[in-house]
């Protein structure tokens, strides 16, 4: 039995393996750095969503995962938002969280209050609201607290509880073995005790217009109207009893989310019709759903065994994931007779549109299908391995040659197509109502993936590896005149080539170049190259669509131009998905127009289907979520996001978060921000939630940001103002003291360099005046000098005068000298008058009169030099003295001899005898120690 059963759970899940579904965003725990169970869900007013974790209160607002662990490191099994607190049960402890100024969360316990009357071993499960009043359920007991009085009331059945419930009007709970029980005035009430509700488990309670919707674990629902008890049977009964139902939710159009423990989950309308089923294999994360929840924007979350998934319930995309790769890579689609064909690298699959049958395998088409066109009711399949004609789902092959491209219609010859092969070009022509091979076109060989012919039978061709050929064709489609490779544009990876609007444009990743079609050259198209600036370029791919609208995909973006109805200009449309998330093949983006609005993508793990006319979505708000501020090289600070910032001035790298609660898995929000006071301009708009900006200068700012969902810009801008202060050093007080003091410095430094040049001047008037008493001192000097000359002349002059009177009388002397002794000679020796005379000459020449002379004119030339010699040689007779006063003349011994009336002879014998009275030694002269005194 147990076989039988998972080959026919087996044989479900393949027969719903080709439903498309809702886009499912998943968080795996490493995402959301937590555990891997999440046992409930709720969401705030902000649209952050909260999940009891294995590891505690998981938050996430959009952009940003935070975790809280519970206060006594246990496991949250129960979360709910009431109001702005958000209330969390675990283990032997329950209480509320509170959002600080800082935006983190901050605990509060309520189960501290009423210690010593929670059980041992008690977990608490489940948090209902109703009114002012709070119910925290544990398997034991239901505790009701009173959120006006912070009173506990608490009701104590005599069996376990299983799970407590809450319709709009009342409180429901299940004991085992009892039956379903309302809570009435602080107490339980028997509801029905009907064997049924005894022996199975309830899931979920709904209030319908009749009474009561029961879910069950295992048996389906059931409805309880008054005291009757009757089945309400769904097509998913006997899955559902074969899944075990774990976890339920009433969505907000009438549908239900159930979630099981081994077979994912089942959405049934309001008439129990399955909407979808959602396992494993067809992109959910886990086959566990122990938790459901629909937010605001009716996104289904699902807190499974191991992760968390959003389904986007109301997503314009839906998405068939092929995680069994049975299917595989899609390259091409079509819609063909009502059905849905898609080639992919498996092979040509197909199944009837719009429904959820499973897709079936057209045989002889393994391997690689590179495209699907319809001409003239006839659809053909490019292969790796040829051509094939698809007829009745039956592929049959007309070419085999090469591996085929694509195709194209000649113009103006209906029987005819050109096939791109993988050497060349082919004509496929229309014989007896069958299409088959004709001829091959000669003279060109080269792999053509991409290719367009003109009017005039020119075939320009992209090669990516060698670039552009122009190919000019004979009207009978048999050969090529020499073909014409083009400089430029170049070849480029991912390089495409297509015809829109009767115009050739040709894309790589310098731009998108369109065909002049009279000078056969290709110009940038200005517009169409704006959408790869930016790097935004991942692939040259273009691609029209039945209604004239040409598409192209960047690494953010696919965009799409179509002609404005009013002028010639294209008009741009933006949808914001980027290339990460659509898993497509890079050059290999395929996108087929299947109705009016819906378009069909193919992608790496099967297709998605995008309506246009629903790519609306409400709007969302974006706010600051978080900001921190560090010092360098310093751990971060969370600040308060409520009030303006005050940040010290070495706390000047702050990082700012910022968040849409947005969970569309194809569509990011983008941001845009603005410093005011540090920039002047909006920055480029980008799918990153935070900036920073590092070492900001001192001052006033203005943060702004905001965001662009689904290509709209949201309206309202969210704001926060702070202030950098200025170092101590530098504020305003500390200015004014530097003020005081640069005063006072200067006025110092003024009265100082006052002072210095007071004294500098006084320093050179006095040098000056130093300098004029030199001055006067040498003119002194000088004028002593020349006194002294003078004197010395003087002395000299009297000296030569007393020399000259001393030789005078000498001369007077010796002439006396002489007339005497010639009258001596006279004969009459008794002359008197000649005796009178020689008398008479005897008195003028007596010694005694000239040296009187000559001391007197000599004590006046030279004054007390005889009483200094006397005093130093008291021993020196006069005629010792009289002869050092001739020496002190500098007279010579000859010259003193007359003067003393003796002979030379005498007065050296008088100058030895005068050294030795004076004691003179050897060596020093007489006449120089005269001199000396």
């Amino acid at each position: 039995m147990k076989t039988k059963l998972y080959l026919f759970l087996f044989l479900m899940s393949f027969c719903a393996f080709s439903q498309e579904l809702p886009p499912i965003v998943k968080y795996a725990s490493t995402t959301y750095g937590a555990g891997n169970q999440n046992w409930m869900i709720s969401q705030d007013e902000n649209h952050y969503v909260f999940f009891a974790n294995n590891e505690g209160l998981l938050e996430f607002n959009g952009s940003n995962w935070g975790l809280y662990p519970s206060p006594n490191e246990t496991i949250v099994r129960s979360v709910k938002v009431i109001g702005n607190k958000i209330y969390t049960g675990c283990y032997m402890e329950f209480g509320f969280w509170t959002r600080q100024a800082n935006g983190k969360l901050k605990y509060t316990s309520l189960s501290k209050t009423i210690k010593t009357k929670i059980l041992d071993d008690e977990q608490f499960w489940n948090i209902l609201n109703y009114d002012q009043w709070v119910i925290f359920q544990s398997l034991n007991r239901i505790y009701i607290y009173d959120t006006k009085t912070g009173g506990f009331k608490i009701i104590a059945p005599k069996n376990n509880i299983t799970k407590s419930f809450r319709t709009k009007n009342a409180i429901y709970f299940q004991t085992l073995n009892e039956g379903l029980f309302e809570i009435e005035s602080g107490k339980g009430r028997l509801v029905s005790n009907n064997p049924i509700l005894q022996s199975n488990k309830i899931v979920n309670v709904f209030a319908i217009d009749e009474g009561l919707l029961i879910q069950t674990q295992l048996n389906g629902f059931y409805k309880l109207i008054g005291t009757a008890l009757t089945k309400f049977s769904t097509e998913a009964d006997s899955e559902l009893a074969a899944s075990s139902v774990y976890s339920s939710q009433l969505l907000s159009d009438g549908s239900f989310a159930l979630g099981t423990v081994s077979n994912g989950i089942f959405i049934l309308d309001n008439i129990g019709k399955i909407k979808y089923h959602i396992t494993q294999n067809k992109g959910l994360s886990n086959n566990t759903a122990l938790s459901l929840y629909e937010d605001a924007d009716k996104n289904l979350w699902v807190g499974l065994d191991n992760g968390i998934n959003c389904i986007n319930l109301q997503s314009p995309i839906q998405n068939f994931v092929d995680d069994t790769g049975i299917l595989g890579t899609v390259y091409t689609s079509e819609l063909y007779n009502g059905n849905l064909y898609v080639g992919t690298n498996q092979g040509l699959f197909y199944k009837s549109y719009q429904s959820n049958d499973e897709f079936k395998f057209v045989n002889g088409t393994k391997g690689q299908v590179w495209s699907l066109f319809e001409y003239e009711g006839t659809l053909f399949c490019g292969h790796d391995s040829g051509t094939f004609v698809i007829e009745n789902a039956v592929a049959k092959n007309i070419f085999s040659a090469s591996g085929t491209w694509k195709f194209e219609t000649v113009p103006n010859q209906k029987g005819f197509l050109l096939q791109g092969n993988y050497y060349g070009i082919s004509v496929l022509a229309k014989t007896n109502n069958q299409w088959g091979f004709r001829n091959k076109i000669a003279g060109f060989d080269y792999s053509s993936k991409y290719f367009e012919i003109t009017n005039a039978l020119e075939v320009y061709v992209s090669h990516e590896y060698k670039g552009v050929f122009r190919l000019q064709l004979d009207s009978k489609l048999l050969k090529t005149k020499p073909f014409i490779t083009y400089k430029t544009p170049t070849k480029g990876r991912n390089a495409s080539l297509t015809k829109f609007n009767n115009t050739i444009y040709y894309a790589n990743k310098e731009g998108i170049f369109k065909l002049n079609e009279k000078t056969k050259q290709f110009s940038k198209d200005t517009v169409l190259s704006s959408i790869f600036e930016k790097e935004e370029y991942t692939s040259g791919k273009l691609i029209v669509d039945n209604s004239n609208k040409i598409w192209l995909f960047s690494k953010n973006y696919i965009h799409y131009f179509s002609l404005s109805k009013l002028s010639s200009q294209l008009k741009q449309n933006v949808i914001p998905i980027p290339a990460s998330l659509t898993n497509s093949m890079l050059g290999y983006e395929n996108i087929t127009q299947i109705s009016n609005s819906n378009y069909l993508i193919g992608t790496t793990d099967g297709y998605y289907i995008l309506n246009l006319n629903e790519l609306s979505f409400k709007n969302h708000n974006v706010s600051i979520a978080t900001i921190t501020t560090n010092k360098l090289n310093g751990s971060s600070e969370n600040r308060s996001i409520q009030e303006e910032g005050r940040f010290k001035y070495d706390e000047n790298n702050i990082t700012i978060n910022y968040t849409v609660p947005e969970f569309n898995k194809y569509i990011n929000a983008e941001f845009q921000y603005l410093l005011e006071g540090f920039q002047d301009d909006w920055s480029e708009w980008s799918a990153k939630p935070s900036v920073s900006f590092k070492n900001l200068p001192p001052g006033d700012y203005t943060f702004k940001v905001r965001a662009k969902f689904a290509n709209s810009t949201l309206e309202d801008i969210a704001v926060y103002s702070f202030t950098v202060q200025k170092p101590w050093y530098l504020t305003n007080i500390a200015l004014l003291v530097y003020l005081i003091f640069m005063l006072v410095m200067a006025r110092f430094i003024h009265k100082t360099y006052k002072n210095y040049y007071q004294k500098q001047k006084e320093k050179l008037i006095e040098e000056n005046n130093l300098l004029l008493e030199i001055k006067e001192l040498e003119n002194e000097q000088e004028l002593m000098r020349i006194r002294n000359e003078q004197l010395s002349q003087d002395v000299d002059t009297k000296n030569r005068e007393l020399v000259v009177s001393t030789m005078s009388l000498n001369s007077k002397n010796e002439l006396l000298a002489f007339i005497k002794e010639d009258l001596k000679k006279t004969p009459d020796d008794g002359n008197r008058s000649i005796k009178s005379v020689i008398s008479t000459i005897n008195k003028n020449i007596t010694e005694g009169d000239s040296w009187s002379v000559f001391k007197e004119a000599f004590d006046n030339a030279d004054k007390d030099f005889l009483k200094k010699m006397k005093l130093a040689h008291p021993s020196l007779t006069p005629n010792d003295l009289r002869l050092c006063a001739y020496l002190r003349l500098n007279l010579s011994s000859k010259e003193v001899a007359p003067l003393l009336n003796i002979s030379v002879r005498s007065v050296e014998i008088k100058r030895y005898r005068l050294r030795k009275k004076m004691e003179l030694s050897h060596e020093q002269g007489l006449v120089e120690y005269i001199l000396a005194v």
